[in-house]
This record gives C-alpha cells, structure tokens and sequence, in this order.
C-alpha cells in the first residue's frame, strides 16, 4: 500500500454503514482508518495524522460535537465532515460552530458523498511554499494561509484548511461579486445547483473572527440572490 493515498479517519457506530463506506472509499484511492467511538479516534489523532475526518453526530459515549470539538484542539487544520440523521438546522448550525466544515444528511447519495469527499480532499492550487510567509492585512486582521493563522483583534487564531481556502478565494477576488456557486464549487466540490447552508455558516464563522462588528459586516458582505463580496476596507 502506497503511502500518497489519501488518509482518512471514520468515526461510526453503525457498522453496516461504516463497512460500505470503507469499501467506496478504498475503491475510490483512499487509505480508511474506521473507529466505533470518538474516544478511539482521538487517541489514534494524537499520533496520526489525517487527510479528511468523517464524523458522525450520534456516537455512543462522547456525541459528535463533542469529538469535533476535541479535535479542533489536536489539529486545528483537517477538514471534517459531519454526518448527522438530524434534519433540523440547529444541528447543522452546530456542527459547524464547532468546527466542522460541512455535513451530510443520512441517508445520503452515495455519488453525492464521494464528490463531497473528494472535493475537501482536494489540495488547494494557491499553495505556494515560501521561505518569510507575508500576511495580507484587511481591517485590524492579518491572515497568514500557508501557516494556517490569522491575528485578529481578539488575537491569534488557528485556520482550518476550509476557512484558508475561502479566505484565499476571497483574497484573489477582492471587490468582485463571487456568486455562492463558484464559492461552494471552488472550495468544497460541489456541483453548482446543489442548494445548502454551509456556505452561509461558515460566513457567519468568518465575521466572527474578523468583523468588528459581526452583525454589520464591512469585510464579508452579502449580495442578496447572488453570493458575497470581499472588501479589504472598512
């Protein structure tokens, strides 16, 4: 077994549905590390490291936000996608105030889980290795993507490898008006019909960080019907 494929922790209880994903996933290129219970994994975390997290809310033991939050300390950087039987949008909101970068609804389409998968997956085009990494400053804030840092006014702050790449895309088009298909397509392989409120909470999680104000946006601005614009200015 080659060691550039892919590495991927599964945290679920549901063994049946634990042994489909394994087997899609490995047809798929990808190396599987399956684990019953958030307790396992996070022992296996302190010593390992993972390409993607996928997570599932309802776990015995410690729940799913409780282990993404555990996580986010190990490593501030691995994409996690939730997994949650819960339709209600608080739990979506949930998972990703605690750190998750998107979720998937059970039952899922098993085609629609494999892009998902791959897109989060993908390495991003913007990373360029330099030996002093500039900041790009906006406001009181200054983002450092190839360290996976930001200091802001509340202080220093861990990026997750999702939060670099909107930031990144963001950054290359400032000004500009970004439809929310390009963002969800550019950044976590969606197709771009596909209808979802990642984007808008993970908005949310990037006003928090950097806006003075979070409910009066001057950075990250809303274009109603459309998608969202960058400005660097206040």
């Amino acid at each position: 077994m080659t060691n550039d494929k892919p590495h991927i922790m599964l945290v679920e209880d549901e063994i049946h549905l634990a042994r489909g994903i394994c087997f899609n996933l490995e047809e798929e290129g990808c190396r599987v590390s399956h684990f019953d219970s958030g307790e396992k994994a996070l022992v296996t975390l302190e010593v390992e490291h993972f390409d993607l997290i996928i997570l599932d809310v309802m776990l015995p033991g410690m729940d799913g936000f409780q282990v993404c939050r555990a996580v986010r300390k190990l490593d501030p950087r691995v994409p996690i996608l939730m997994l949650t039987a819960r339709s209600e949008d608080s739990d979506r909101v949930e998972g990703l105030e605690n750190g998750a970068d998107d979720y998937l609804t059970k039952p899922f389409n098993l085609m629609e889980f494999l892009l998902r998968v791959k897109g989060m997956l993908r390495r991003s085009s913007w990373y360029r290795p330099d030996p002093v990494e500039e900041g790009y400053r906006f406001g009181a804030n200054e983002v450092f993507p190839l360290s996976y840092r930001a200091r802001t006014a509340q202080g220093e702050i861990d990026l997750t490898e999702m939060e670099v790449r909107v930031l990144a895309l963001f950054f290359q088009k400032e000004g500009e008006i970004i439809p929310r298909g390009e963002l969800l397509q550019s950044v976590w392989g969606y197709t771009s019909d596909t209808e979802t409120r990642t984007l808008d909470n993970f908005i949310v999680r990037l006003r928090r960080y950097f806006e003075p104000d979070p409910g009066k946006p001057v950075h990250f601005q809303t274009v109603r019907g459309v998608g969202y614009r960058f400005s660097r200015q206040a």
